[in-house]
């Protein structure tokens, strides 16, 4: 087909936003930036060098400013093959300008250090928080992950412990489908065993198991009988002072990650600014999220990360814990494991489904383990 010199100036700037816009790991999960090897007139696109085996998507947009988007059909969840590369075809729009940009994931990277010391835990500006005594906790250093579990993660070391004799009660999900939503609707249950499911895929030592020897992986079955192993260097839940030091991202004795007040520009939460007088609003769902059917989650990183790099701390989706629902400083204030049995686990953060007394760094809430919804999701922490 013969190209107009006018498609020829656009099908250019096509492959040099895609050059230019790839994401991916920055931890050597690939030698070298992705490349873009082939965007064609009929919009076949080829990129290579992305890291084997995870999901990648095609994002598009009218204006290299955006906003861009990821609903193009069959194309927000692609499988990098084991050389690589992703083949797709993309639509073209000849009566006008399309851009479009590749976003890699790699699942292991994105980890954030958690420098250790002491904060007060329980504290909210003076607030009123139900069943929480102010207590001063003692944190070690640990790595934790910088946004919430995406769907393109969760599918990745889910499929490999399915094909390795994991089994879970639930197969999760995430808006529409989008690689980089947060994964929702999974168990407490699934998310111990999916930290070692994404332990043993890259080679380290998983941390929960079924026996106090440690010689039995936690892999199937809904048990609370599941023993720790602190000391392994694979991935876990955050205790409950893990999941509040780190939210807190260096601030102290304030209501948020930022500071005392909140606003839709901040986190993703349902504002009710008559009855909560620190939201500054607007009310209703955040606007920026709240099309379509519910979940009204947000693509991970949609919102200024807090002082340690961390996104999400407040807001988006409620994040299962390890500890039992019950005090404080269990069975010690330096680098305490709570409680040691309940009926209920914690979650933390507050989700884009409740208003901004519940999105509180020091506010806490019991769930059971065996609760899933669209509510709730999890990220993982790690020995240094």
């Amino acid at each position: 087909m013969k190209i107009s010199n006018h498609m020829k100036i656009r099908f250019t700037i096509l492959f040099l936003a895609l050059a230019l816009a790839l994401a991916g790991g920055t931890r050597g999960a690939v030698p070298s930036a992705p490349v873009i090897s082939t965007f064609s007139p009929n919009g076949l696109l080829v990129c290579t060098n992305l890291s084997p085996g995870t999901i990648a998507a095609v994002a598009w947009a009218s204006s290299l400013n955006g906003p861009w988007s990821t609903n193009l059909a069959g194309l927000n969840a692609i499988t990098v093959s084991t050389n690589g590369s992703i083949q797709v075809t993309v639509p073209v729009n000849n009566s006008g300008t399309m851009f479009y940009r590749v976003l890699g994931v790699n699942p292991d990277d994105g980890m954030a250090l958690i420098p250790a010391g002491s904060f007060a835990m329980g504290y909210s500006a003076g607030d009123v928080i139900p069943n929480v005594q102010l207590t001063n906790i003692d944190v070690s250093s640990f790595y934790m992950d910088t946004n919430l579990i995406t769907w393109s993660q969760w599918q990745i070391t889910y499929a490999y412990a399915l094909a390795n004799g994991y089994s879970f009660d639930d197969a999760g999900s995430a808006k529409d489908s989008i690689t980089n939503q947060p994964v929702q609707t999974l168990n407490w249950y699934d998310a111990v065993k999916w930290c070692n499911a994404r332990s043993q895929r890259i080679g380290l030592t998983p941390v929960y198991y079924k026996d106090l020897a440690f010689t039995q992986v936690y892999t199937n079955g809904d048990t609370d009988a599941v023993y720790p192993n602190w000391g392994a260097n694979g991935y876990q839940l955050p205790t409950e002072a893990q999941w509040e030091k780190a939210a807190r991202g260096g601030l102290s004795e304030q209501r948020f990650p930022w500071g005392n007040t909140i606003s839709e520009s901040q986190a993703n939460y349902d504002g009710n600014t008559e009855q909560v007088p620190y939201d500054l609003g607007p009310d209703g769902y955040n606007a920026n999220f709240d099309s379509g059917s519910q979940p009204y989650t947000s693509p991970v990183g949609s919102f200024p990360s807090n002082g340690y790099g961390l996104n999400d701390m407040a807001g988006n989706l409620f994040q299962w814990c390890w500890d039992w629902d019950g005090a404080y400083g269990l069975p010690t204030t330096n680098n305490p494991t709570g409680a040691p049995s309940g009926v209920a686990r914690v979650v933390r953060g507050g989700s884009w489904a409740v208003n901004a007394s519940f999105v509180r760094t020091a506010y806490r809430t019991p769930s059971p383990p065996t609760s899933s919804g669209t509510s709730v999701g999890f990220r993982c922490v790690k020995n240094p």
